[in-house]
């Protein structure tokens, strides 16, 4: 799907947002303010006309602001009680409004029908409300919808075009894997440093073949991978690099999304390995109940500005894909402090698998 096509939907969506909101400020409120009783509350009561319609606005953005239809996804249902707990005791507060009781003659009569005129009040503004709720609710929903739409389609976008590029750069695999066994029988006993690279390149590209049209795989043949290229990153480096490689792990048939731990640690070799500075790169890996932690942190050894420029763009991607992979189910932090650049990342496996 082109770029540009995904542009114009977001332009659409924030255009549609904003006519909505039009919508609702300048039609339905007065509207609904023009033909109901609330018309007659201007001309008696105009401090509490205003206070009325002000509390009406701010239902409706607070609950566009909360987003009740991503609480519900993410099944936060206290959230969404404490929501409606807070709107209802507002909204009863407010008809306790007090307004100037009704004169008349006879004072049972005033007090009887000051009490008919407070219920026909709260009557009417428990209405009011209700509809500004069903109107905030509808659209919330429209917008969430639509919101979800735009990034499915930006996620198969952005996952055609790497399988775009992985075909325009694909070598037949029989070929490319029959050349590297002939290069490694030239080299076998020259080097044992030459061996070891072409024996873990090799299985690097295998592995890339073999996951490109897989959606999932073992957290175990994620670890190999990882460890593969971390050892082949050791062959190409000296001594100064240090390499700090730990993972504790309680069930490594966990399946997880093929190279996407890789991005970072790519990352964390690109922008903190040097072979002329004392370096160190700490990667970690643990899994706890169906909990994936994954970081890594770096001294920034490149230039800082050139660093900033590169690495979001990564970053951007594997945040996509998670959110793609895993919405509600999962965390991203990075942060650059003191010269050093740390990835946190947390994926809940089990509470995805109960979601689906």
């Amino acid at each position: 799907m082109p770029a540009h096509y995904l542009c114009n939907m977001k332009s659409i969506e924030n255009k549609t947002s904003f006519i909505l909101d039009l919508f609702f400020c300048v039609i339905f409120i007065p509207i609904l303010v023009s033909l109901g009783p609330a018309h007659h509350w201007f001309g008696q009561w105009p401090l509490f006309s205003v206070i009325v319609c002000a509390y009406l606005y701010g239902c409706y953005f607070s609950i566009m602001k909360i987003n009740v239809p991503k609480l519900l996804i993410a099944k936060k249902y206290t959230s969404i009680a404490g929501v409606i707990l807070l709107s209802v005791t507002a909204t009863y507060l407010l008809s306790l409004y007090p307004l100037p009781d009704m004169d008349f003659v006879t004072p049972a009569l005033s007090e009887y029908q000051t009490k008919v005129r407070n219920y026909g009040v709260a009557v009417s503004l428990w209405l009011m409300f209700s509809l500004v709720i069903g109107y905030a609710l509808t659209i919330s929903f429209v917008k969430e919808l639509y919101a979800q739409l735009l990034l499915k389609k930006k996620i198969e976008a952005e996952r055609d075009k790497a399988e775009l590029a992985v075909f325009k750069a694909q070598i037949s695999p029989h070929f490319m894997f029959n050349t590297l066994n002939s290069l490694y029988s030239l080299v076998i006993g020259t080097s044992e440093k030459a061996e070891n690279a072409f024996i873990k390149f090799t299985e690097l590209l295998k592995y890339t073949y073999i996951t490109i049209e897989k959606d999932l795989v073992t957290l175990a043949d994620e670890i190999a991978y990882i460890q593969n290229y971390i050892d082949l990153q050791q062959i190409r480096l000296n001594s100064h690099t240090e390499i700090d490689w730990r993972y504790d792990i309680d069930n490594d048939m966990i399946k997880v999304p093929p190279m996407l731990m890789l991005t970072f640690v790519e990352n964390a070799f690109k922008y903190g390995s040097s072979t002329c500075r004392d370096c160190v790169i700490r990667i970690y890996l643990s899994v706890r109940d169906g909990v994936i932690r994954f970081e890594t942190w770096n001294r920034i050894m490149k230039h800082a500005d050139e660093f900033r420029k590169d690495m979001p763009v990564g970053i951007e991607n594997c945040k996509s894909r998670l959110m793609s992979l895993y919405p509600d189910c999962h965390s991203l932090n990075t942060a650059e402090e003191d010269g050093a650049f740390r990835v946190s990342l947390k994926i809940e496996v089990k509470a995805h698998e109960q979601h689906d």
